[in-house]
């Protein structure tokens, strides 16, 4: 116990016993809603999750995974895999991502922190660069926060501004781009009317320029490198919202895939490429998909791909984006800090902990459950193990993904009795969701299930209890819908919803280890992520600590 009085030591759980290993399963975009022929959860077979949902009803309810229960700032922000797995791991709510950015700029603490004074330094004789999702999709970037940004830098010294604009179309409808480069466009030409030099200089679809992630193909990054910083692009234009109606005409054409294109003077010069002196800003507030041009920016040594030049800039990204490798090393807000997760709590407690995922969610059921901390809190009591995933191919093209070789995993840890906790994440729902290819989803749906069912016949062996559980909704929604809940139409086609969505979560807790008495408490309605963390605990054995989010169980005689 340090001299604050603190101490790591857990109480013992009155009623429920210690050592009976927990295996916790979380299913990446699996949400509850209503059974019809886009709902791929429903259309596909899945025995194992059907069954913990048709069985004791005070075994399986449903818990919020979005908006407020997992810090966002709104019920109108769906959860994603990041927040999710923060609250989790934590057991508390912390506020994140858009709502810290939200609140630093409406306080105005974004132009006073160390972040904007490093850039603001290039103001007086060089450009700022904004380069980011432009998109009122508010999962990875938001576009009124990128406009708050143009007016304060502006106000704040910088005479000369580019932006570099990456489309949408996978957290918004396709199509809806041309809408944002106009407001985009508006506001840009305001600034120009007091005398600032605004306007956009780069462009491209987010998945085949810039915001690749995990490594998966460094020619996205690149591509957008290229025509960033060299301003060199396939595809030259005098605006942005004239070059993004062009390339959209072209067959197949979509938001999220549009090639790479610079913006361009009367003489054909790009507008805006990165040269020495500069400042660069990446304003997305969501990490994933910024840590890769946040290394091309920042480090010095790289060999992923030929930079060829590499101008002295100052790079600052919206938030740090891994805290661990300290990514970008100069930020305008700082993170959310998250202390005392569950998993630092049970390992100080002697529970011996496994976590297994494929590489698309591996930094999920170890990073961020652990507070966006990477590595080992004691590498002799935990393991991670991470499964490479495809590459090369999008998911629905092989949409079994990794799923058994995650079960398998998990069951021999289970089995190896090595361990207290056994933690996975199984992607499909999520990973496959995404594409937007149904049947594939359903495909998905189902390795998810079997793999489900491998960890649970385990549990079953060795005596233990299982929790199954999920981040966010995806695979349970295929298709926007009206406000009467109708899917939409588009030219006599129904429009496929290819982000999360809003949907609740089940959780499910069973196995012979679990033990009598032992239900779901009737008190806490309203549920969220963030109750599970305490849950898990008490599973331990151990009652969670108080501020912790209440436990979702109790035990009743």
């Amino acid at each position: 116990m340090g001299s604050s009085g603190f101490s790591w030591k857990l109480a013992d759980h009155p009623k429920l016993p210690k050592g009976k290993l927990v295996a916790m399963i979380v299913l990446d975009g699996w949400g509850e809603a209503s059974p019809d022929k886009f709902n791929c959860i429903h259309v596909a077979e899945t025995p194992t999750m059907d069954s913990l949902k048709n069985g004791a009803p005070d075994k399986w309810r449903l818990v919020r995974a979005h908006g407020t229960a997992v810090g966002l700032p709104t019920e109108d922000d769906m959860g994603n895999s990041e927040v999710g797995h923060n609250a989790l791991g934590a057991g508390r709510i912390f506020a994140q991502g858009a709502k810290l950015v939200d609140l630093a700029l409406a306080s105005g603490k974004i132009f006073e922190d160390e972040g904007f004074n490093y850039i603001k330094e290039s103001f007086a004789t060089n450009t700022l660069h904004l380069i980011g999702l432009m998109s009122d999709g508010g999962v990875h970037s938001r576009l009124d926060q990128l406009q708050l940004l143009l007016r304060g830098a502006s106000q704040h010294g910088a005479k000369r501004i580019r932006v570099h604009v990456l489309t949408d179309g996978r957290d918004v409808l396709d199509g809806s781009s041309v809408g944002f480069a106009e407001t985009l466009e508006s506001e840009l030409s305001d600034l120009r009317s007091k005398g600032i030099d605004a306007q956009v200089a780069s462009g491209g679809g987010r998945m085949y320029v810039t915001m690749d992630r995990y490594e998966n193909d460094w020619e996205v990054v690149k591509r957008g490198w290229d025509a960033q910083v060299l301003g060199e692009a396939p595809h030259k234009f005098k605006n942005a919202v004239e070059a993004i109606k062009t390339l959209r005409e072209a067959p197949a054409a979509n938001d999220q895939y549009l090639p790479p294109f610079v913006i361009v003077d009367d003489s054909g010069k790009p507008v805006g490429p990165i040269v020495d002196g500069d400042a660069v800003v990446t304003f997305n507030f969501r990490a994933d998909r910024m840590t890769m041009l946040a290394q091309a920016l920042e480090y010095e040594k790289f060999d992923k791909f030929d930079r060829v030049r590499v101008p002295k800039i100052r790079y600052a990204g919206m938030l740090q984006y891994d805290g661990e490798l300290k990514l970008p090393s100069h930020y305008l807000v700082s993170p959310p800090l998250i202390d005392r997760t569950s998993g630092e709590y049970l390992v100080h407690n002697g529970v011996r902990t496994f976590a297994c995922s494929e590489t698309v969610k591996f930094g999920h059921v170890t990073f961020f459950w652990n507070g966006n901390r990477s590595g080992y809190f004691n590498s002799e009591l935990e393991e991670y193990v991470e499964i490479p995933s495809d590459i090369g191919i999008t998911f629905n093209v092989q949409p079994k993904m990794k799923a058994l070789e995650i079960g398998e995993k998990a069951r021999d840890a289970i089995l190896s009795g090595k361990f207290d906790q056994v933690r996975v994440n199984i992607p499909n729902g999520d990973m496959v969701g995404h594409t937007g290819d149904v049947e594939a989803t359903v495909v998905a749906c189902k390795a998810a299930d079997e793999a489900v069912k491998m960890i649970i016949d385990a549990v079953e062996q060795v005596g233990g209890i299982f929790v199954v559980t999920a981040d966010h909704g995806n695979a349970e929604d295929m298709v926007k819908r009206n406000k009467k809940g109708e899917p939409l139409l588009k030219d006599g086609e129904v429009q496929i919803l290819t982000s999360h969505t809003l949907q609740p979560v089940p959780i499910a807790i069973g196995g012979p280890g679990l033990a009598a008495g032992v239900k779901f408490r009737k008190d806490v309605p309203s549920g969220g992520l963030a109750n599970v963390a305490a849950t898990v605990m008490n599973l331990h054995g151990f009652v969670a600590p108080d501020d912790y989010e209440t436990t979702l169980i109790e035990v009743v005689d």
